[in-house]
């Protein structure tokens, strides 16, 4: 199977998983209907948001955290066409194999980067990791390893900073065996003991924090009776899309970063904590594929731009953006709920008068 294979094979495998302080990937195993990741990219949250090419942005459980091997599985979306993937044999594996690694590096949709097997297995704290050359970065973290046969045989799990392409992957024989061990209890919070290996659920657990086998301090991932709320501005946000109707929940994209839809627009917010402003960023349309009709189309934005009050009509590449900036030391909750208010509505009209009057297309959905 070529890579292009495999690409097409597992777009609709790939998910991505949001937390309030990240994000990163996850691929959905159907043999389990579990979606599998990191366990560092869930952290201590019980429930994140997924999204992916099969399904809308919504809510999944942390069922199974294991921090010895950086392991988590969470529950599936329903109702889903998520493609069906298989898991290959990590004992198959040899130094110069060529791999692809797939996830969503700095928050990009559906990544796929290149390589081959540096060394199948590099020794590092007592567990065996495959070392590769493809390209790793932040947000990859979760997503699978892939060899030639569109298999998966290893889970993306870190990088070594300031090393050239040195990537490390858990091989699959550790996810196999911890999904063969999780199986009898699906459906149960779980975790496993990074001491001695005992798989502590919500039944056995002892005293409520402790592992019945060896007594270590362990947490399942139960979700709070009171959910952790933000503080300074992101809070403030947060309440203004609670006022215009926003799921804060399913809107957060990482830290200081939340995405929305407005009618046919998507709408992406963050709060930049460095430089002390907020940006609203509503994505249009795309540019007309008629070369007549662009000029007009730049004499109209310009024009508008001296109609809009504290917005800004742009192009970025082909993507026509409506813009708006505050300080974050000028925004309150009652004059942030207007200018957003301001910014969903003419985001969503803007949107359908380009493509009417000017033959804008329909922006590509990542």
């Amino acid at each position: 199977m070529d890579s292009q294979q495999i690409i097409e094979q597992y777009q609709k495998a790939i998910i991505q998983i949001a937390t309030a302080t990240g994000t990163g990937t996850g691929f959905y195993v159907k043999e389990f209907d579990l979606v599998v990741t990191n366990e560092h990219v869930v952290g201590a949250n019980a429930e994140v948001t997924i999204a992916g090419k099969a399904f809308e942005k919504a809510f999944s459980r942390v069922w199974y955290t294991d921090r010895k091997h950086d392991l988590a599985f969470l529950e599936a979306p329903k109702n889903n066409e998520l493609a069906d993937i298989k898991l290959g044999k990590y004992e198959d594996m040899k130094d110069g194999d060529e791999v692809v690694a797939i996830g969503n590096p700095f928050g990009l949709n559906y990544t796929a980067t290149q390589g081959v097997i540096s060394k199948v297995d590099r020794v590092r704290e007592g567990l065996k990791f495959i070392q590769i050359d493809a390209a790793i970065n932040p947000g990859n973290s979760g997503g699978p390893l892939v060899n030639a046969k569109g298999e998966v045989i290893g889970i993306n799990s870190f990088i070594i900073r300031g090393g050239d392409n040195l990537g490390f992957a858990l091989p699959v024989s550790y996810l196999r065996e911890a999904l063969q061990m999780y199986l009898p209890n699906k459906g149960q919070v779980s975790t496993r003991c990074f001491s001695c290996d005992f798989l502590v659920t919500s039944a056995n657990i002892d005293s409520g924090k402790y592992c019945p086998s060896c007594g270590t301090e362990v947490t399942l991932p139960v979700i709070p009776e009171k959910e952790v709320e933000p503080v300074g501005a992101a809070k403030t946000i947060e309440e203004i899309l609670r006022e215009l109707g926003k799921d804060v929940r399913l809107a957060r994209e990482g830290a200081n970063n939340w995405s929305v839809k407005a009618g046919s627009t998507r709408i992406k917010i963050s709060y930049n904590a460095e430089n002390f402003f907020i940006a609203g960023d509503a994505f249009l349309c795309q540019m007309p594929s008629d070369a007549t009709k662009i000029k007009p189309l730049y004499q109209f934005l310009l024009q508008e731009n001296y109609k809009t009050n504290g917005l800004v009509l742009s192009c970025v590449k082909q993507n026509i953006v409506l813009s708006c900036i505050i300080y974050d030391l000028d925004m309150i909750k009652e004059t942030g709920v207007e200018t957003f208010r301001n910014l969903f509505k003419k985001a969503d009209d803007y949107d359908d008068f380009l493509k009417t009057e000017y033959g804008c297309l329909n922006r590509l959905e990542e």
